[in-house]
Formats: C-alpha cells, sequence, structure tokens
C-alpha cells in the first residue's frame, strides 16, 4: 500500500513537467577538472556585508566587496578596513602596504594593463580624492593612478570585464568620462579613456524602475559581450534582462533573444530583474545564465541555472538545459576547467517539481555546487556551505548571497556573505584550491560494433550471442547469480546499470551498478540514494549515451531520455521525449547503442536495429529499421534485460 502510494506519487509529479522534444545541439561530455571540496586554511577573514569581487596580481590577491574589518585568523582581532584588501595568496599574510581608503562598496575589480588593479564600484572618493565609482590603483601601495582617467559620473558600476585592452564597463550609470552612456561602455583598459566606437546602450527599466546592467561576460575570443540586467532594450532592440552584442568591427546587437526573461517571477517589486550573472564556458560557444525570483517556471527561468548556445540566432530562443532549484536563489556563476560552478542560497539542484521542498530528483546542495555542461546536473562535489560547529562566537551561519565565484591561478574564491564553508570557518571569503582536486573522465557505452548481446533468459541466467553489428553468432548460455530481479540494463564503461527488484524500496525497484568485464557480474550496489523515487522497473528497455538516459517504458508510445550523470551517478528530474517516426515503442523489450543504431528487441521476440540521430528531428525514422533476427526456439527477443558489451 505504501509503495503504490508513492509510485502514484512521483506518476503525478513527472506528469505536471511538461515533456520536450530533444534540443537541436546535444553537448557531449567532455573531461573536466574539480577544485578540491576542502576550502583552502590559510585565507582571511572579513566581517559585515559581503565579499563581491577578487581580482589577482602577481602573487596577492585583491578583495573587495561591502565588509568593514578583516582579520588574519579566527583568534586574531579585528581590524578596520573597509571595501578592499590584499594578501599573499602562498601564505595568506594580509598586506601592509595595501590601504587604499574607499568611502563605498567595491562590486568589480580586474588586473589592468600595466601592473595596475582596476576597481569598480559604489564609492566617490578613494584616498581623499574624488574618484566616481571607478579608478585604478598601484597593486603594491593602494595609490591611486592619476593618469588613468576612467570616471563612472553618474552611477555606480556593478561589473568590469577585460579584453586586451578593452575594458567593458557595466553599472547604473547614465554618463562615463562625462559621455552619455546608459549601463553600458568600453574604454581603453590602459588610459582609462572613452572608446567612442562603442555606443551599446540598456535602457528602459522593468516594471517602471530606472534601468542598469547588473553582470557582463566577454567570450574568450573577444567576440561576443553577453549583457545581464534590469533594462528591456539594447540599442534601441527590444530585449528583456538579457542580450548578445558582436564585438568584432562596429560593436552591434546580435539577432537573438529570449521570452524565458520576461514573465515576472514571483515577486516582481523585490526582484525587479531576475537574471544574477552570467558566463561563457568553453571556447565561448556556449554560456551560462544564473538567476533568482522565486516561482515562476517553468514558463519563466526563475530560480534556475540555464545554459544558451552562443551561435543560435533569432527570437524565442529556449535553453539547451535547465536546472531548476524549486524556489532559491542563484547569485552567482563561474565556468572553470570545464566545470560550472555556482552559489546562492539554494539548498537542491535537479528540483523542477517542487516549490520550497525537495521534489522528486532533488540533489542536496547548500549554497555552493558545480554542474557539468554537457547536461547542467550536478557531479559528485558538495562542501556545502556552512560552518558546522567550527564557527567562533558572532558569526554567521547563513546568508542569502555568495556574490561571486571566480577562478584564480590557484583554485575557486567565493565571496559570500556569511561564515561557513565546508563545515569550517570562512568568514565572508575564501578559496577552494586547485591543488587535491580531481578530473572528471567522460564514460559511454562500448563504441565498437563487434562484441556480444547479452540477453536475459531466466532467473539468473544470460545467453551470450555473437554480434557484428548486422548478424547474431551461436548464442551460450552463462549462469549470473548476481543478476537477479533484472530489468532494462545498460552498458557504460567497466560497468553495467541495471533495473533491480528490490523489496522495500519506494517503488520496488532501483537503479543498480555491478561491474562487468565480460565474467561474472559483480555484486550489485545501487546506483544513488538520490533516484529512489524512479520506478526503474517499469522501463522496458533502455540505453546510456552523452549524458542521456535514453529508454522506453510500460504502457507508453514513445522513446524517452532523462539526463543521467555518471558522476555520482544521478537522474535527471524531468522526462523528455524524442521525436521519432514509424516505430511501435510500447512493444520494445530491450535496447542497446551499438555503433550509431539502436538495436532493440520486441514482444514478437524479433530483434531489430534503426539508426539513431539525437540531433536530428526525427531521432528515429521507422523506415529505417532493418530486422537482424525473427526469434527463435530459446532466444526469443522479448525480455528488457538486454545489453551490449565488447567483452
Amino acid at each position: 500500500m505504501w509503495a503504490g502510494a508513492v509510485a502514484l506519487t512521483t506518476v503525478a509529479a513527472l506528469v505536471a513537467v511538461p515533456t520536450v522534444a530533444a534540443a537541436a545541439v546535444v553537448p557531449a561530455p567532455e573531461p573536466e577538472t574539480l577544485v578540491s571540496a576542502n576550502p583552502a586554511n590559510n585565507t582571511p577573514h572579513a566581517r559585515d556585508g559581503e565579499t563581491r569581487a577578487f581580482a589577482q596580481v602577481g602573487n596577492m590577491v585583491y578583495v573587495g566587496g561591502s565588509f568593514t574589518q578583516i582579520r588574519q585568523t579566527a583568534a586574531a582581532a579585528w581590524t578596520v578596513q573597509r571595501y578592499l584588501f590584499a594578501y599573499d595568496r602562498t601564505t595568506g599574510t594580509i598586506s601592509t602596504t595595501f590601504l587604499p581608503v574607499l568611502d563605498g562598496a567595491v562590486n568589480s575589480m580586474v588586473a589592468g594593463p600595466g601592473g595596475t588593479l582596476i576597481v569598480g564600484g559604489a564609492f566617490k572618493n578613494v584616498n581623499g580624492v574624488s574618484r566616481k565609482n571607478l579608478v585604478a590603483l598601484d597593486p603594491t601601495t593602494g595609490a591611486i593612478v592619476d593618469s588613468w582617467v576612467g570616471r563612472s559620473d553618474g552611477g555606480n558600476v556593478r561589473d568590469l570585464a577585460l579584453y586586451g585592452n578593452q575594458l567593458y564597463v557595466a553599472g547604473a550609470f547614465n554618463w562615463l568620462n562625462g559621455t552619455a552612456h546608459a549601463g553600458l561602455a568600453r574604454l581603453n583598459a590602459s588610459t582609462g579613456a572613452i572608446d567612442p566606437t562603442f555606443t551599446i546602450d540598456a535602457t528602459t527599466g522593468r516594471h517602471d524602475t530606472s534601468s542598469y546592467v547588473w553582470t557582463i561576460d566577454v567570450s574568450p575570443d573577444g567576440g561576443t559581450l553577453v549583457v545581464g540586467g534590469n533594462f528591456l532594450y539594447l540599442d534601441g532592440l527590444p530585449r528583456n534582462q538579457i542580450g548578445l552584442v558582436a564585438l568584432t568591427g562596429t560593436p552591434s546587437v546580435i539577432d537573438w533573444s529570449t521570452e524565458r526573461y520576461v514573465p515576472p517571477c514571483a515577486a516582481p517589486a523585490t526582484f525587479v530583474h531576475y537574471v544574477q550573472d552570467v558566463k561563457f564556458g568553453g571556447d565561448g560557444s556556449w554560456f551560462v545564465v544564473g538567476s533568482n525570483g522565486g516561482g515562476g517556471w517553468p514558463a519563466a527561468y526563475c530560480d534556475a541555472l540555464v545554459r544558451f548556445e552562443t551561435a543560435a540566432r533569432g527570437s524565442g530562443q529556449v535553453a539547451t538545459w535547465v536546472d531548476f532549484t524549486g524556489n532559491d536563489t542563484i547569485t552567482s556563476v563561474e565556468v572553470a576547467d570545464n566545470v560550472i560552478y555556482l552559489g546562492g542560497h539554494f539548498r537542491w539542484l535537479n528540483n523542477p517539481n517542487r516549490s520550497d521542498d525537495a521534489g522528486p530528483g532533488a540533489i542536496d546542495r547548500l549554497g555552493i555546487a558545480a554542474v557539468t555542461p554537457a547536461t547542467g546536473l550536478p557531479v559528485n562535489w558538495n562542501p556545502r556551505r556552512s560552518g558546522g560547529s567550527s564557527l567562533p562566537s558572532g558569526a554567521s551561519s547563513w546568508g542569502s548571497a555568495v556574490p561571486v565565484l571566480w577562478r584564480g591561478s590557484d583554485g575557486l574564491y567565493f565571496g559570500h556573505n556569511s561564515d561557513g564553508m565546508g563545515e569550517e570557518y570562512h568568514g565572508r571569503l575564501g578559496m577552494f584550491p586547485l591543488a587535491g582536486g580531481r578530473t572528471i573522465s567522460p564514460k559511454n557505452p562500448p563504441t565498437e560494433t563487434t562484441g556480444n548481446l547479452y540477453l536475459g533468459t531466466g532467473a539468473a541466467t544470460l545467453a551470450k550471442v555473437p554480434f557484428d553489428s548486422t548478424s547474431l553468432g551461436t548464442p551460450t548460455t552463462v549462469s549470473q547469480p548476481s543478476y537477479v530481479g533484472a530489468g532494462a540494463t545498460w552498458r557504460v564503461a567497466d560497468r553495467i546499470y541495471w533495473s533491480h527488484t528490490v523489496g522495500g524500496t519506494p517503488t520496488g525497484s532501483r537503479i543498480d551498478i555491478s561491474l562487468f568485464n565480460g565474467g561474472a557480474i559483480g555484486a550489485p550496489w545501487e546506483a544513488s540514494g538520490y533516484n529512489d523515487w524512479f520506478n526503474a522497473a517499469a522501463m522496458t528497455g533502455a540505453f546510456y549515451l552523452d549524458g542521456r538516459l535514453y529508454y522506453t517504458r510500460t504502457g507508453a508510445n514513445a522513446l524517452y531520455y532523462r539526463y543521467f550523470e555518471i558522476d555520482g551517478n544521478y537522474l535527471g528530474a524531468t522526462e523528455f521525449t524524442v521525436p521519432t517516426t514509424g516505430v511501435t515503442w510500447s512493444a520494445v523489450r530491450g535496447m542497446a547503442w551499438v555503433g550509431g543504431r539502436i538495436v532493440y528487441g520486441a514482444t514478437d521476440g524479433t530483434l531489430r536495429s534503426v539508426p539513431f540521430d539525437p540531433t536530428a528531428a526525427p531521432a528515429v525514422d521507422g523506415t529505417a529499421v532493418t530486422v537482424i533476427a525473427p526469434a527463435a526456439p530459446g532466444l526469443s527477443w522479448s525480455t528488457p534485460s538486454t545489453f551490449f558489451s565488447v567483452q
């Protein structure tokens, strides 16, 4: 009775999420290098406010924000140093020579040409001299570089992005260097002089508010600028909250727009705009967007991390993938070493089925996470934004924001408005070192086209049938005592994943893993407890390819997929429908991917194959189906427990 109730609840949750046709872009997993989940012990601490920016010049790390005091260790006394300080990245020692005096918060910084530190924020004076919201400093002494002429006369600077000698400035200003610029401008990074060829303005705020640009990033080749913030127009063209600017030649707004940031989220008066951070990834062919906003998804990308393709053109763009938090804010994103990092006050990822609660598929990630660019699913990296029992008196255990994640030369730096990270005390800032991290290597089914098809023929028994992608050899029967209660099975690298009937589980079955090298199937273990909501026994066939688990299921005439992250073995919470024609998927029993084709059995016992291209529409054309073998005495291809292996 209890298991049945759980199953009904799961089905209802899945139906509530619209199925979506396969995307034209199917990113393949690539090697990823994760930083350590254990923060460095030698970083100093700040107090009050938050850390919003990092930069590095030589061996010194510069820290900016709205904090007012700093100290070297948890036991040291607090020292007043407002908004900006520096420390040695090797020793953690706070600089005693870099002591600039600002009268307002630092929002962004970059290491400028010629050994300068360029600082943007909400200040009016630096070292007692008028320098409105933008200044270049000597990184050793903190003295103003007098020859640098950049000024944000008309409002604060929110973000800076540097490419070569081009400095892009974003914020809530209407004037820069005495020249009219609304929210965006480009300066000569060496001199601070305005670049008159860049005239793209961001105008008209949402909900009758003043416009501003909140976040920007430049593609690695310097050819594209992504812009996010509170605006309705870029250069007079409709672009609600987000747009792309071509930087080659005369800068111009790109023919790219999305409607997913047009609707309001839960509280428009609070979340006037909900695009919080943007970053290009890899070679610049894609970028990610993190947002806040509360409820409003899936119609709008509220409280979500999404990936877009840079080369896409036209209106109505939708994300390649979406990772919803379930009504929790994402405030910062960073892409480094082919890993996407995100920070905020979220509690879960992969959580589209609930609001302010953990739904089916929700993966625990407290305020800090790493996801794969191919699917947006979390990888197995979970330091948690928590200080545990290590917080000293007066420290804050939790706050609303992680305003900045930044990849320095030695690791991932984080700035937040609380004091705990990785169950340790890290007052307002810290760093996850690259040393002690690890590399994630992509895993897939065998690429060979000659091997063996395995077919369940009875309890703990498999038929091993030689297969060269077009014809079958003579089968042999293999006893597999660990392979009991098996359903749909798929091969990945050195193991098989399989639906395993297990009493006492929420649905009566689960996804298990067994090592397999062509001999005995190893003892099974549960892939992940985060998948226990999924009724694995309902699958009638399955195969894995490039971060996706493709499957058929009982009572449904379609081919489906969910994202599946091998590093952690996490199953995506949203079911997608693959566009196909001409195949009766409700009759499928057992599947395997072999050399670009789906090899599948059916209720009539016949083994067939059909070409499969997940980037095409349709991905499967039933007119191309070929029969490999009909049912034979003792060998009927009509069981879900079918898989392909070279061994």
